[in-house]
């Protein structure tokens, strides 16, 4: 005999109280449903950005003959040493698959290299070629210049603020249950 699931509330006979969304002491943002609209949604406003950023660096990487899904690879691996796919794939917080591509189009345009680790012929290690070194040096230029167009008109005290709200949205994040 199988077991039946416990009886719903309204089933029991209780009323049905709302969710609580986590509502915010007073004077703290606190969002719900009906006031979510694209103007006001923090979490759209942020894909907003991102989406501006990516085209304006769209703009700046062209000349490079890069994209935006090409340039952080690069990146990662000339200035923090990031060198494999996986590492890769999770510092530019996209999927394996995606990062593969990236990678492939990277090895076709002669900037990365792929070498088998000498320890483990299992593991695939990413290295810069001379080419990949070169257009690496140009992508930080280009990155300071679209985040000063973004910020163009914030002061220095406001700047220091947004990155700490959107470092402390980032702890927030990581630090609800999962």
């Amino acid at each position: 005999m199988s077991k039946s699931a416990p009886p719903s509330p309204a089933q029991r006979g209780t009323p049905r109280r709302k969710p609580d969304l986590g509502r915010a002491p007073a004077g703290y943002y606190s969002p719900t449903a009906e006031s979510l609209g694209p103007d006001v949604n923090i979490g759209h406003l942020i894909k907003q950005l991102q989406s501006s950023f990516n085209r304006m660096m769209d703009r700046h990487m062209a000349p490079m003959g890069l994209t935006a899904m090409q340039w952080r690879p690069l990146v990662l691996i000339r200035y923090l040493n990031v060198d494999t796919p996986a590492e890769l794939s999770r510092h530019a917080n996209i999927d394996t698959g995606a990062m593969t591509r990236a990678l492939d189009r990277l090895e076709a345009k002669r900037f990365i290299a792929r070498r088998r680790c000498a320890e483990d012929r299992r593991s695939v290690r990413i290295e810069l070629t001379e080419a990949g070194n070169e257009v690496a040096e140009r992508i930080l230029p280009a990155v300071a210049a679209t985040l000063n167009t973004h910020l163009r008109g914030f002061s220095q005290e406001e700047i220091e603020f947004f990155i700490g709200m959107i470092t402390r949205m980032l702890a927030n994040g990581e630090a609800a249950p999962q």
